[in-house]
């Protein structure tokens, strides 16, 4: 009978702990789902600040410079919302072969946010490093 009553404790325990560790998990997850949302546009701006790019080469350098998967339901929708308000022009270009693409660049508004979101992200990567220690 006591070999029951700890084996039940000892599972009941253990339930305990994957539960906790799943809702940590989840927690993280959808912690680190809204870190990317907010730090697209910033992504995105750093990329564009460097060259012009067409969409799908937006994609790639997004995927080789962080490890955000971003689909072009997600990109052209915020490259959309970067237009409008200004920090992003885009025009249409003719290929050689195959069909026009869309290529994106910072307008002046768009490298003067930058340079604001930049010394923003500076200081609170600061800011981070003095909690964690």
């Amino acid at each position: 009978m006591g070999e029951k009553i700890f084996f039940t404790i000892h599972i009941a325990l253990l339930c305990i702990l994957l539960y906790i560790c799943l809702m940590n998990s989840d927690f993280v997850n959808n912690w680190a789902s809204q870190v990317k949302k907010g730090t697209l546009s910033f992504i995105v701006l750093n990329i564009l600040r460097k060259k012009e790019v067409y969409g799908y080469e937006l994609i790639e350098e997004i995927k080789k410079f962080t490890a955000i998967e971003i689909a072009e339901g997600t990109l052209y929708p915020l490259m959309n919302r970067l237009k409008k308000e200004n920090l992003v022009a885009s025009k249409w270009v003719e290929q050689e072969t195959g069909i026009p693409r869309k290529y994106y660049s910072l307008t002046k508004k768009g490298v003067s946010t930058l340079a604001e979101m930049q010394a923003y992200w500076t200081n609170l990567e600061k800011v981070i490093y003095k909690l964690q220690k």
